[in-house]
């Protein structure tokens, strides 16, 4: 089956002929009032059994060139019986003559399960990079990243290649995300014993860590304390999940690493999602460590077990007392039970009345049955979500999702499972999100919803922007040439080498900022073409760039995308302004 059909109906029209949905959403709208002070309390559904993937086709790589695993077979049997048991089919091989751009087209992941060295020709390469950028799959096991050296596409697509190993031991993992699919099954910390790979780079800044190694639990690991373990990223087009796990044959019988191996797989084929954007410099406001700095408003409470709380009776209001945040990234994971209600609330004053959180400050609701100005991702009350963009990214009942609630001044972002969904100006005079509180609700009796891993990055003001490296297609890293920066240097695409010519500050004024210079397109051109460039900070719009929800880079001005010449990743392809599409040459990550 073609990865392009494995999705026929939409998310909520999927879930609803599940059963999993009471209500289907209305088409998107924008209201104007604000929330009624006295909505009735609505009793969620019970929770249902989530519904079964629709089928699809895995291929298993195993070809090795270099050392061979004796656990392969034992790796290839347990992804049988995962595809087995979840609607998957496993085609198993170690001819890379599959890798041809027909053959591939009918698997929706392709598994690298322990390769290793050099296993796939020029003309294979070829065929598997135009399969990513055509929306593919990529689940790395273990010596994945012991493998290919010498193509540097591939090393940007697994991640990390492997530098050295100690002997074989336990070790404790340490769980960064409980969100993903690969991970929500576990606790914060996850014991196990395998050959623990030290790898020749981190992947911290270009991939989303779900999992690293706590270096002190065990002997031999050199990555100076931030030892990624596995991670997931967008790259090249397409989804690319690794996993450092796998190298001995009990770990092909472990129902937590069968698990982990599943989440990764159902994720890299697109039937969940989640956030993969690279995550650096965030603070945790709840996690393994209680409420402490948390205070309950009103009626109700929450449930706490497994560093996670859920929310009993209400209506009140869980707010965070300790400190007031005026510029901010607020990221946290929720999951609802079934058909129910909470919310994320922003901008209010410090008070003890749970109703002073509605009429001061914003609500981000959760509950995908509602009206459009009262559903998930909505403002509650005041803009309803992009609900096509909202529909694509959200995750049903039973599943994590990962909220950022983004506020700059008076602007509200709201990302849902890293895909920008709704993003609103406030105007009225009587709120302010500089108000600065911000809490969870427990909406009434039957609505259960949990929440994990709450976290915050303040921006501007003494942090500074949102500063790191910004990636496109391949991988590659936005750069500035010759690290020059006089004005008119072109910018480019460039291996990744963390010089300051790829340190990107992201600016409040919508400015993208290297070397003390603004990226700048010049002249303020229209034209497709037009080169992108550094030059100094002025203010114009030639100089304002806008993240879509898709992932491109937008220049309001001139209507048109930051775009990579001649769709490709090479180092030194310029940068230019081109009409907006949907090539993985117009995607990119900007620094979390």
């Amino acid at each position: 089956m073609s990865r392009r059909t494995v999705r026929p109906l939409g998310r909520l029209a999927r879930w609803a002929a599940c059963g999993l949905l009471g209500v289907a959403a209305l088409p998107a709208t924008v209201a104007t009032a604000a929330p009624e002070r006295a909505a009735p309390l609505l009793t969620s559904a019970p929770a249902k059994a989530a519904a079964a993937d629709p089928a699809y086709d895995v291929l298993v790589f195993s070809k090795t060139a270099g050392f061979r695993h004796s656990s392969i077979d034992e790796g290839i049997t347990a992804l049988r019986e995962l595809g087995a048991a979840n609607n998957f089919t496993v085609t198993a091989t170690e001819d890379a003559a599959a890798f041809s751009p027909s053959n591939l087209a009918g698997y929706e992941a392709v598994v690298f399960l322990s390769t290793t060295g050099d296993v796939l020709n020029a003309a294979q390469q070829t065929a598997f990079e135009g399969y990513m950028a055509a929306g593919g799959g990529y689940v790395g096991v273990h010596a994945a990243a012991d493998t290919e050296y010498d193509w540097s596409w591939y090393a940007g697509l697994a991640g990390a290649l492997f530098q050295s190993h100690p002997a074989i031991q336990p070790a404790t993992v340490k769980v960064e995300d409980r969100a993903h699919d690969a991970t929500a099954h576990l606790g914060t910390t996850w014991q196990r014993t395998d050959e623990w790979y030290n790898y020749r780079t981190n992947p911290r800044t270009s991939a989303h860590v779900l999992a690293s190694l706590d270096e002190s639990s065990y002997s031999g690991g050199s990555m100076s304390g931030d030892h990624p373990i596995a991670w997931c990223k967008d790259y090249a087009g397409g989804r690319a999940f690794y996993t450092g796990g796998g190298h001995t044959e009990e770990s092909y019988t472990d129902p937590a690493f069968r698990r982990h191996l599943l989440g990764g797989i159902r994720w890299a084929a697109e039937l969940t999602e989640a956030d993969c954007r690279p995550e650096t410099g965030y603070t945790t406001l709840y996690g393994t460590s209680g409420t402490t700095g948390w205070k309950q408003a009103g009626p109700g409470s929450f449930a706490e077990s497994d560093a996670t709380l859920t929310s009993r009776g209400g209506l009140g209001l869980l707010w965070y007392q300790a400190k007031e945040y005026t510029s901010y990234s607020l990221k946290l994971d929720w999951r609802q039970a079934g058909d129910d209600n909470s919310g994320v609330f922003v901008g209010f004053p410090a008070s003890d009345d749970p109703w002073s959180a509605v009429d001061n400050g914003y609500e981000i609701q959760i509950d995908a049955t509602d009206t459009p100005d009262r559903t998930t991702g909505s403002v509650y009350g005041f803009k309803s979500a992009d609900l096509t963009a909202r529909d694509a990214a959200l995750n049903p009942p039973g599943e994590w999702n990962t909220y950022e609630i983004r506020v700059e001044g008076e602007r509200l972002q709201v990302f849902l499972n890293g895909r920008r969904i709704n993003d609103f100006t406030n105007t009225d005079p009587v709120r302010s999100l500089q108000q600065g509180r911000i809490g969870l609700q427990n909406h009434g009796d039957g609505d259960d919803v949990s929440f994990r891993n709450v976290r915050i990055k303040e921006l501007g003001g003494t942090t500074g922007p949102r500063e790191g490296a910004i990636t496109g297609i391949g991988g590659k890293c936005v750069d500035v040439a010759g690290a020059a920066s006089a004005d008119g240097t072109q910018i480019q695409l460039y291996t990744c080498n963390q010089t300051a010519a790829q340190k990107w500050a992201v600016g409040t004024d919508s400015t993208l900022r290297s070397l003390g210079k603004c990226m700048d397109v010049n002249g303020g051109g229209t034209a497709n073409g037009t080169k992108v460039q550094l030059w100094g900070c002025n203010g114009s719009g030639a100089q304002t760039w806008a993240p879509q929800a898709d992932g491109t880079l937008k220049n309001p001005q001139s209507g048109k995308c930051l775009d990579a010449e001649g769709v490709s990743s090479a180092d030194r392809t310029k940068l230019h302004l081109w009409t907006c599409g949907t090539g993985a040459n117009q995607k990119w990550v900007l620094p979390g």
